[in-house]
């Protein structure tokens, strides 16, 4: 895994071992930051569930003015800490070893421009998590928040009693790039 485009394209970034964790391919970050390259500059960029921190990294590679990332895992934070010295981010990120809803109740102190979620396909965190960002009102006006899940059908379903538009779903293999606006 690199970082695709950006300041520090290239930079080959550290993995976690095993299957608990789900990269996201290049080809789909590379098909992500290309749609969302006209916003993300001085953007407020929130990857939720950050795994290794590859997505929230590039956004700063790419333009982004602050990358607040989030995982609960100690050993992802201590891969995401290495990954965000070796592409000199230090000063534009903000790293937290939380459960998500204590980073989105308690630690996030500004509006946020794009957010990234790709949680535990099987979980519901998705669908939690954009409700606790309208509910805690953590979002600028027309923010854009993505979701990468395997089952689109379910994620649609419980996103329709949420006060948001979808305003684009692309398909990369099994997974799915749903896209969303604050109405």
């Amino acid at each position: 895994m690199r970082i695709v485009a950006g300041k520090a394209k290239g930079t080959k970034l550290y993995t976690l071992k095993g299957e608990n964790t789900r990269p996201t391919l290049d080809r789909v970050k590379e098909s992500l930051f290309n749609i969302i390259q006209n916003e993300l500059q001085e953007s407020i960029f929130l990857d939720l569930f950050s795994g290794s921190g590859a997505i929230g990294l590039e956004a700063i590679s790419r333009g982004a003015k602050k990358a607040i990332l989030c995982d609960k895992s100690k050993e992802a934070c201590m891969i995401i800490q290495k990954n965000i010295e070796k592409t000199h981010s230090v000063e534009k990120v903000e790293l937290y070893q939380s459960d998500f809803k204590n980073v989105l109740t308690n630690k996030i102190n500004e509006k946020l421009n794009i957010v990234f979620l790709d949680p535990p396909y099987e979980t519901n965190f998705a669908i939690e998590s954009v409700k606790m960002l309208l509910e805690e009102d953590l979002l600028q006006e027309n923010a854009m928040i993505i979701i990468e899940t395997d089952d689109r059908d379910r994620i649609l379903e419980n996103l329709k009693n949420i006060n948001c538009e979808i305003k684009d779903i692309r398909k990369y293999g099994r997974a799915y790039l749903i896209f969303l606006r604050r109405i």
